[in-house]
């Protein structure tokens, strides 16, 4: 589905394209597509109560899997912009997907699947996710399904 110009202007420009980011060709090199999904991630995270209050609890989200799909190039000092969405969640797993878009043009560039883990971080190892984070799981839309990940074992 296309976005239209009022779409695109209400996603906020998170970062533009850095210098050091660039490859030989001109363009987004793939390191930095992931950071880029690492800094969306950063912004999800409160939403879904696994911010600041989280980690103060003990507890952390360590990533098990991330796939890429690149779309359209980046270059130098486009705007980069980010949705995010909920794809599936279990007891200790969380799926999520980011698409990241030219803030400009409003064409997708990528997308990014990531599944996290909840993990116990005195212990270092994978745990429950707590109640009210499951809650705050259960209050947000699902997005469409995944196109690579799966909460299959």
């Amino acid at each position: 589905m296309a976005s239209t110009a009022v779409e695109r202007d209400m996603r906020p420009v998170l970062c533009r394209v850095r210098p050091e980011w660039v490859d030989h060709y001109g363009h987004m090199n793939l390191a930095p597509y992931v950071a880029v999904f690492d800094m969306a991630t950063d912004l999800l995270w409160p939403s879904l109560g696994l911010g600041e209050g989280f980690r103060a609890r003990g507890l952390g989200t360590f990533a098990a899997e991330n796939w890429v799909s690149y779309r359209r190039e980046v270059r130098l000092e486009d705007p980069l912009a980010v949705e995010s969405e909920v794809l599936a969640n279990d007891s200790k797993r969380l799926l999520i997907r980011h698409r990241l878009f030219q803030a400009e043009a409003g064409f997708e560039s990528a997308r990014c699947e990531l599944l996290f883990l909840c993990v116990d971080l005195s212990q270092r190892r994978v745990c429950l996710w707590p109640e009210d984070v499951q809650a705050s799981f259960a209050a947000v839309p699902v997005g469409a399904a995944p196109e690579r990940l799966s909460l299959r074992r």
